[in-house]
């Protein structure tokens, strides 16, 4: 079968590799859709950053290279030994967290905190890059007849941004700012919006992105228009009560701490590449507190109920389908060079 196969920085292969056996425990998907992530970009530009290379994985035994791809969704066409839960023909969509199980945080049930947490399609596993994966039955979600395979891409990233927004201390009726509108941004507009925020500020440059926010309800502020701190300051009358940093950018770091109210919260959602420089007074003397998140946990199930009332719509996320041969040219060079693309989808079935 097709794969794509990460090797270094800027060195994708579309391999042909075996298709992938279906152990005990297991199911096999075709692959139908599978997003392009923010972290798979982060690989190609300056990786390895979570793929092994050098040292295999703990839970997986592998390095690079490695079939990519996270974001999938597809119909089940083999059932391993065991597997009673799920049928032939099943829609799903894969939770691609290994963890331990056997570490403090897999005991507390913080599984994405797991020491030796990995994600398919990033430490190995197989990827939805791929015109066939093989796993775990309990990392498989059914998707509601309603939604559409492209729609199951889109919950893993979903489940990004509504994991972010629960671990916030955003309350119904509070004030929120999310740093950068990329495909996260978006969508945790879409998940404050579902959380009961009264008004949703979007920090961001692109003039396209700055479109998709307005069309999702956010309030834009441009930074080659406004001071955004102090404009956010004087329209919250104080500051926002979470802010949000989704763009992995140090200086828009600062500026999301300079956003929040006496009291408020910053909460990172992005991966940053290099070190962000930060005065500990800016948190210290404004009693502010700061947070991150990493994936999601216990989530996919209400991000797919979310999807079901209209919420993280792909009609409105999604800016381009490819084929799998095109996914470099088409896929990571064009989130790279054009910045009216959010979400690009890639099928092997094309």
């Amino acid at each position: 079968m097709r794969a794509l196969r990460w090797h270094n920085v800027k060195d994708l292969r579309l391999e042909s590799i075996e298709v992938p056996t279906t152990l005990q425990g297991q199911v096999k998907i075709r692959v139908e859709w599978c997003g392009i992530c923010g972290s798979d970009l982060h690989e190609y530009v300056a990786g390895p950053i979570f793929i092994p290379q050098g040292t295999a994985h703990p839970l997986t035994g592998e390095q690079a290279p490695i079939t990519m791809g996270h974001e999938f969704s597809g119909e089940i066409i083999e059932l391993g030994e065991g597997v009673k839960e799920f049928a032939l023909g099943d829609r799903v969509v894969v939770e691609p967290i290994f963890s331990c199980g056997t570490c403090e945080a897999c005991k507390q049930g913080k599984y994405n905190l797991c020491e030796k947490m990995g994600f398919l399609g990033l430490a190995g596993g197989g990827g939805g890059f791929s015109e066939y994966v093989s796993v775990n039955a309990d990392m498989v979600h059914k998707i509601p007849d309603s939604l559409s395979f492209e729609q199951g891409a889109l919950v893993e990233p979903s489940a990004v941004a509504l994991h972010a927004v629960r671990q916030s201390q955003l309350k119904v009726g509070d004030k929120a700012a999310v740093f950068g509108a990329g495909p996260i941004g978006l969508l945790v507009i879409e998940a404050l919006r579902a959380s009961g925020a009264s008004e949703i500020y979007v920090i961001e440059l692109s003039e396209e992105r700055k479109a998709k926010a307005e069309e999702l309800g956010a309030i834009v502020l441009d930074p080659k228009q406004f001071d955004v701190v102090q404009e956010l300051q004087t329209r919250t009358n104080g500051g926002v009560d979470v802010a949000y940093e989704v763009t992995g950018v140090p200086v828009v770091l600062t500026q999301a701490i300079s956003s929040t109210k006496l009291g408020g919260q910053i909460m990172i959602v992005s991966i940053f590449e290099k070190g962000a420089t930060i005065m500990p007074n800016d948190i210290v003397l404004k009693e502010r507190n700061m947070t991150g998140i990493i994936g999601y946990r216990d989530v996919f199930p209400a991000v797919l109920s979310l999807m079901e009332k209209g919420f993280f719509s792909a009609d409105k996320l999604v800016t381009k389908k490819i084929q799998l041969d095109e996914v470099v040219e088409q896929g990571f060079e064009a989130l790279l060079k054009e910045k009216n693309q959010v979400k690009i989808l890639v099928s092997p079935r094309l």
